[in-house]
């Protein structure tokens, strides 16, 4: 099987990114950008971003996740703290984390470290949840080996049963992260391919470093 992709060709034209109109702190920044896309309308999940992390095979690996809180201090998830990124972050809790809004033709690369949230921010997001996806993060052993879909539809069904007419309460298994940035690069499509890409980087005394990179 073969596909030459050569000829695919994007001219980047949207917007541009200076240095004489941007924030000292990234976060402002990254919620302008962020509001942008979200009004654009050219994205079904602005919150949807990559995340890698190295696993304990020492291999990166790449998945999508949503993005459920940004604050001052970084950016939240959630997932199951035995997945394979979970474990990963156990071992390794420097992660990278990537948007890619093709419709205004921006990306935004965050190198971090990751920590548990507290449980009481966990518990707080879960109650949220729908009563369906409150269910799953029980049924799921995720990143597991299963024998079937219905293995995995008769879980969900056990669980239904076990939980029905009661509150479905947090696994402690399950909750948040808070990746703290260290780095964060914002890229904008430009003409020619001379993209803009502007750097922030944190520095020891918490002030970030801007720096303009070449595309």
């Amino acid at each position: 099987m073969e596909k030459d992709l050569g000829n695919y060709r994007k001219v980047y034209k949207k917007s541009e990114l200076l240095e004489s109109t941007i924030p000292e702190n990234p976060m402002e920044l990254f919620q302008k950008w962020f509001h942008e896309v979200e009004e654009s309308g050219t994205t079904d999940e602005a919150n949807a971003m990559t995340i890698s992390t190295i696993g304990i095979d020492n291999f990166p690996k790449n998945r999508v996740v949503l993005l459920k809180k940004f604050t001052w201090e970084g950016f939240i998830f959630y997932t199951n703290y035995n997945s394979e990124k979970g474990k990963s972050i156990q071992e390794n809790p420097n992660v990278c984390l990537s948007f890619f809004w093709h419709g205004l033709e921006r990306q935004i690369i965050i190198k971090g470290i990751a920590e548990k949230t507290s449980e009481n921010i966990s518990d707080g997001y879960f109650e949220s949840r729908p009563e369906g996806s409150k269910l799953g993060a029980w049924a799921s052993n995720q990143s597991e080996i299963v024998a079937s879909r219905k293995e995995l539809d008769d879980l969900l069904k056990k669980f239904e049963n076990k939980f029905n007419n009661k509150e479905v309460p947090r696994p402690k298994y399950w909750g948040g992260y808070l990746v703290k940035p260290v780095s964060i690069e914002f890229w904008q499509g430009r003409p020619n391919r001379m993209h803009d890409r502007i750097r922030y980087s944190l520095q020891e005394n918490y002030i970030w470093k801007i720096d303009r990179l070449s595309p």
